[in-house]
């Protein structure tokens, strides 16, 4: 018999927000793929793996570590690995599952290793998670959505004339990969000092940081692992 690859979203970083189908499918599994990277000391580091660890989880980990860039080529020839791998199991009747932080359909690179595996006509299921901006709506108590309201959810790459663009139009804004647009995020809260925003930091995790006051927001270091949500 043969199983489908499983590609389990872990979500925002709470184990308790793991849903229980995708728990089930990791306490099944022969082995399971896990994302690291590698700090500047060479230290292999993993959210995932942290996640993992505190569920009630006996399989084991394989992890495969990608790098920290915007160069993907190198992620490309680590997936490559992973998919050549995943393929071997599942022609063995393994149960392979590959985790995703966050949900896999949202800006999850790893799609590239799934669609590798349909095209190899590799069964695989995609099995949903909590995304950040959700998880942060419910740990600040927001009302994310309401009445006309629109969301958006914008990568780090957005400009200040978007920002002039869909806030003047009803819409609610989920900025992800906030690192990398930081400078004009900043800009645009100096122009809007009146808007209403909320941003996070580490969202499920211990180092959770949760910060409204524009100014506050402006005059912070912003890490990679931060969002903000804007009304």
């Amino acid at each position: 018999m043969k199983y489908p690859v499983l590609f389990v979203s872990l979500g925002s970083g709470d184990p308790e927000l793991v849903t229980l189908k995708s728990l089930k499918a990791l306490q099944r599994a022969d082995l399971i793929f896990c994302p690291a990277t590698l700090t500047k000391n060479g230290t292999r580091k993993s959210r995932s793996a942290e996640l993992l660890k505190a569920l009630p989880i006996a399989s084991p980990l394989s992890f495969f570590t990608l790098p920290m860039s915007k160069d993907r080529e190198a992620a490309c020839h680590v997936y490559d690995e992973v998919f050549i791998q995943a393929k071997e199991l599942y022609g063995q009747g393994k149960r392979v599952v590959i985790v995703v932080e966050g949900d896999a359909s949202i800006y999850a690179s790893i799609h590239y290793v799934l669609d590798k595996l349909a095209e190899a006509s590799v069964p695989v299921e995609q099995l949903p998670g909590i995304p950040s901006f959700i998880a942060a709506s419910g740990a600040a108590a927001l009302h994310l959505i309401q009445q006309e309201e629109r969301l958006v959810v914008i990568p780090g790459n957005v400009t200040l004339s978007e920002l002039e663009k869909y806030l003047s139009s009803n819409h609610v804004l989920a900025i992800m990969k906030l690192s990398q647009c930081a400078s004009v995020v900043k800009e645009y809260l100096r122009l809007h000092p009146r808007h209403t925003c909320y941003y996070f930091e580490n969202v499920g995790t211990p180092q959770a940081l949760y910060l409204q006051s524009p100014q506050e927001i402006r005059e912070r270091e912003i890490p990679y692992f931060s969002l903000l949500i804007i009304k």
